[in-house]
């Protein structure tokens, strides 16, 4: 199996990694032509464009501005520490093995609007550039069409080099649009998670983006390889809910007393 995840605005520069392996992104000369892009932009330009404050806008301009390809421990760490979101909440990469760390490193992709297609423990600098953003770039006005097949393309690689039949798609709409799922190599699972509130159950955003986290904790730790294994996920109080579930759409729901 290989799985897929979202990025996170969150990040954490501050922590020390709790390991020193780590890896080379393998689409930086992508990412360079963004950089590109975006270090034309002013702090106002990056504003208006992601929606966000001055303050931050600031930040991500001078973060462009000191962005270069030779990635070290010193200017950046590896992704999936570096990320600081509710997914990566409950994922808890910091609490891994190193053994547990280089099966996610085998089997865990991360979307990203700079970076592509991120193994876990890449080193990334800090950026901010989500994958919906419309953002005119040399191949199209928007980073679907600047990014196009090359990251499809790259997980087909990788499905192929890992051998795996299935690709567990445990990112949001945003990111997993960059995918192309016709073109891919493998059964696409794609699990939800519901709980219950106000007599029914509903996907409540906070919840669900730290069960996908969960998710991964737990394909990791158990080495899942096929479907039935990855329907007995049962952490935090969430269950296989057949009735809610579709083909290759399994439902994960959880009852908390109100």
């Amino acid at each position: 199996m290989l799985y897929v995840v979202s990025p996170a605005k969150n990040l954490d520069y501050e922590t020390p990694a709790t390991t020193d392996v780590f890896t080379q992104p393998e689409l930086l000369e992508h990412a360079q032509e963004l950089v590109d892009v975006c270090v034309e932009l002013t702090p106002a330009d990056l504003s208006n464009l992601m929606g966000i404050s001055d303050k931050l806008a600031g930040l991500n301009a001078a973060r462009f501005a000191d962005w270069q390809p030779d990635f070290n421990t010193d200017n950046a760490k590896q992704a999936v520490l570096a990320f600081n979101g509710d997914v990566y909440a409950g994922l808890e990469a910091d609490s891994f093995s190193e053994e547990e760390l280089d099966y996610t490193q085998q089997h865990l992709r991360i979307l990203s609007g700079l970076y592509g297609l991120l193994k876990p423990l890449d080193l990334m600098m800090p950026y901010r550039l989500e994958m919906g953003t419309k953002l005119e770039n040399p191949r199209g006005t928007n980073l679907y069409q600047f990014w196009g097949e090359i990251i499809t393309d790259k997980i087909n690689e990788q499905l192929a080099a890992t051998n795996s039949k299935f690709l567990v798609n445990l990112a949001s709409t945003e990111y997993f649009k960059s995918v192309k799922k016709k073109n891919l190599n493998a059964e696409l699972i794609t699990p939800s998670f519901k709980d219950w509130k106000n007599g029914q159950y509903k996907m409540i955003s906070f919840f669900a983006k730290k069960a996908r986290g969960m998710m991964v904790q737990y394909l990791v730790k158990n080495k899942v390889e096929d479907l039935n294994e990855l329907l007995k996920f049962n952490l935090a109080g969430y269950e296989y809910n057949e009735e809610l579930s579709k083909p290759n759409e399994p439902c994960f729901t959880r009852r908390i007393e109100e």
